[in-house]
């Protein structure tokens, strides 16, 4: 069987949602520089030299269109790239303050950003050289800078102070953003690793019951071999009352239902498909494993309640999963084992999923057992090996389907089970 290819694209790397986050940050410093550059003389009387800082301030927009492109390409983003970038940052940002007054530029606060995201983003070394480069830049501002042309010196000073706040305001703000952002990614990665590795130890768990499961089935076969030949001495003993012979008729059906599921384990390890060449509708499929199910449990009564379509379509035409048909029979299991004499099934589809929805009227589970549901092995009962239910949950998983445990109005549990009819593979009609 072919699974089915999910229509998710994969998430962009690290790098490239950090370059990304650098080129909105440089385009927010673009645009606050030019700004500055063009209100300096008619708001502050201060004369700033035009033409060093608009080429300045283009090559550096050129730089962050450049970015945006190489964004577009699907190359994996390094850390030396992104600090080729920051470089790229400090030294035009030190080029820009050195024709704009040097150190004496309330701009110089913008030195720090950088240095914040180099912190965040790179490696140590890397980081410490950014840091580095920031204090070579700022220091050599004093020697290398082209003094400012103030006209009004009291008011300079003051939008020199509200400058100096602004800048302030503005790069702790952009720290803080981009420091969270990234804060936030790092978490965000962090609960994907646990998944993956909460989800290597769930298949662990699933290959050693594999291997469990088809050493069972060599071990039993000849218990219930014997079982079987002893049976049938009985029935065919003169001696035997007719009442006790429709008691051992039933006892060698449930010992063949035994043999040939266990035949089934030695067959597959509960891994392979087990499939008769043909297919059926999902309705009849749901109707047959029921059935099944209550020739294994001849004790119990379910309720089997076909809805139908909600969506107007026809059954679809599907081949059964022998691992899903058991994940759904271990289901059926856990709600005759909670309430044998009330126990419900109900099934509908759409053109392309199937709804199953098992209704018991049980002592239901706490909430923090619905909580751990299909995570760890537990059971509400004292003899119960809680197996099932994680099986019933791994099974369902891998035909990308999807189980929900909650509790019934009125008591008892609800288990809503929804699975995609591609992944069986079904004949779409």
């Amino acid at each position: 069987m072919t699974k089915p290819q999910s229509n998710r694209t994969p998430a962009p790397p690290a790098g490239a949602d950090n370059l990304q986050r650098l080129m909105w940050l440089r385009g927010l410093a673009i645009v606050g520089l030019s700004s500055m550059v063009a209100l300096a003389r008619p708001l502050f009387q201060i004369v700033v030299p035009l033409a060093p800082s608009v080429l300045l301030l283009t090559l550096w927009a050129a730089l962050n269109l450049l970015t945006w492109l190489r964004l577009k390409r699907p190359a994996p983003v390094g850390h030396g790239e992104l600090l080729a970038h920051l470089v790229a940052d400090l030294t035009m940002l030190t080029a820009l303050l050195a024709f704009s007054g040097g150190p004496a530029n309330p701009l110089t606060s913008l030195y720090l950003p950088p240095v914040a995201v180099a912190a965040a983003i790179l490696p140590t070394r890397q980081a410490w050289g950014i840091a580095g480069l920031g204090v070579v830049g700022y220091s050599l501002l004093w020697w290398f800078s082209v003094p400012l042309t103030v006209e009004d010196v009291d008011r300079a000073m003051q939008m020199h102070l509200t400058g100096m706040w602004l800048t302030f305001a503005a790069s702790a703000l952009l720290i803080a953003g981009f420091v969270a952002r990234i804060t936030a990614s790092l978490r965000k990665r962090e609960q994907q690793l646990a998944a993956v590795r909460e989800q290597a130890l769930r298949d662990e768990r699933i290959v050693a019951l594999g291997n469990l499961a088809a050493g069972a089935a060599h071990e039993l076969g000849t218990p219930l071999a014997t079982m079987a030949v002893l049976a049938g001495e009985l029935a065919d003993d003169p001696a035997t009352l007719a009442t006790q012979r429709d008691d051992l008729k039933l006892l060698r059906e449930q010992i063949a239902a035994c043999k040939r599921i266990i035949s089934g384990l030695a067959a597959s390890a509960g891994v392979a498909r087990a499939e008769d060449g043909s297919s059926n509708t999902v309705d009849a499929w749901i109707e047959r494993l029921v059935a099944h199910w209550r020739s294994l449990r001849p004790q119990i009564a379910p309720l089997l309640r076909l809805t139908g379509s909600t969506d107007g379509s026809p059954p679809a035409r599907i081949v059964g999963d022998a691992t899903l048909e058991q994940a759904l029979l271990n289901l059926f299991n856990n709600a005759a084992d909670a309430s044998p004499a009330d126990v419900e099934i109900v099934a509908h589809w759409t053109h392309r999923r199937l709804h199953l929805e098992i209704l018991d009227r049980g002592p239901g589970m706490a909430t923090a057992l619905l909580q751990q549901a299909g995570r760890e092995f537990f059971s509400t009962r004292p003899e119960g090996a809680g197996i099932g239910l994680f099986l019933a949950h791994a099974a369902i998983a891998r035909h990308a389907g999807s189980i929900s445990i909650e509790a019934r109005d009125g008591g008892g549990a609800l288990i809503r089970v929804e699975l995609p009819l591609q992944a069986l593979p079904a004949e779409l009609a």
